[in-house]
């Protein structure tokens, strides 16, 4: 089942700690994002493997937009 990590804020990415082909857990933190000068870990909702990274760092994201997928 496939599952996404959405940016919940506008903002820009700080760091993508996981890259294509890992193994990530539920909870895990996955990408960090900067929004009104906070830094938000954005989390795997589930386990699986990272079927792709949308996103590379210093991106500016939207609200609502897929960083990445998990399968």
């Amino acid at each position: 089942m496939k599952s996404e990590i959405i940016s919940p804020m506008p903002g820009i990415v700080v760091d993508v700690l996981v890259n294509k082909g890992d193994s990530v857990l539920a909870g895990q933190d996955a990408v960090i994002i900067e929004s009104m000068k906070m830094e938000n870990p954005l989390r795997a909702p589930a386990d699986g493997t990272v079927a792709d990274v949308l996103v590379a760092k210093n991106d500016n994201v939207a609200m609502n937009q897929v960083l990445v997928i998990i399968n």
